[in-house]
């Protein structure tokens, strides 16, 4: 099966011309010729059938013969917010299993413990990008740009919100507290964890605190674990 991701294509479209980088993987990479079929993603749930009407390296023309949308749609909402590692490689590695598992939405956070300041989104939504298309999902998950902490907690959010952290206190697995097939939003903290001012203000804006069990992770594996119970309890 040969997976392009065409983010521009709308539902009810005949026909579509890949870009210069599809067309040129398309043509010199994979070899495909006039008459092939290929399958399309608009990364918001439709999964397209098509063919190949010209086989140009530059600009490959397809005739779409069949689609279907909301393909593979899950029954929940995951949003996790984390802050972006030290070694950016792991909220890659994140980044791409999350994809894979099933995630709808990527928030980086600026937090006080933080040791990374930025990333870059673009190098970030290719690495996404790429797990879609080999996990053969229809669905693009949305990575956001860094914004702070105290900003990020006092935004808006219909669903369940919690954070996972590491101070001590009472906390609940997430197991007993999710109510299925909902909107989630779940908060991991920096290497250095949240601070307790950071740890307030979420309790204070309505977040619940959760434990992960009683490891302590990185921060990447602490996401994906959040990643991973959403998805098992929604099964």
């Amino acid at each position: 099966m040969h997976l392009f991701y065409t983010p521009d294509l709308a539902p009810g479209q005949t026909a579509y011309q890949l870009n210069e980088e599809e067309s040129k993987h398309c043509i010199r990479v994979l070899r495909l010729s006039v008459q092939d079929e290929v399958e399309l993603i608009d990364g918001r749930g439709g999964w397209y059938h098509a063919v190949i009407a010209d086989a140009h390296p530059k600009r490959t023309l397809l005739t779409i013969t069949s689609s279907e949308q909301e393909y593979q749609k899950r029954n929940h909402h995951l949003h996790i917010a984390l802050a972006p590692t030290k070694n950016i490689e792991r909220t890659e590695w994140f980044l791409e299993k999350a994809t894979e598992i099933g995630i709808d939405e990527v928030s980086l956070l600026l937090c006080q413990r933080s040791e990374r300041k930025e990333a870059k989104v673009d190098r970030l939504d290719k690495i996404v990008t790429a797990a879609v298309k080999q996990s053969l999902k229809a669905y693009h998950p949305l990575i956001h740009p860094t914004i702070t902490f105290n900003q990020f907690i006092s935004q808006p959010f219909e669903g369940q919100k919690f954070i996972a952290h590491c101070e001590p206190g009472e906390k609940q697995e997430i197991s007993t507290l999710l109510e299925p097939h909902g909107r989630y939003l779940i908060l991991i903290g920096p290497e250095g964890d949240f601070s307790p001012a950071e740890i307030e203000g979420a309790l204070k804006n309505g977040f619940k605190p959760i434990t992960l069990g009683s490891s302590r992770l990185r921060t990447e594996t602490a996401a994906l674990e959040a990643c991973f119970e959403v998805n098992f309890l929604n099964r």
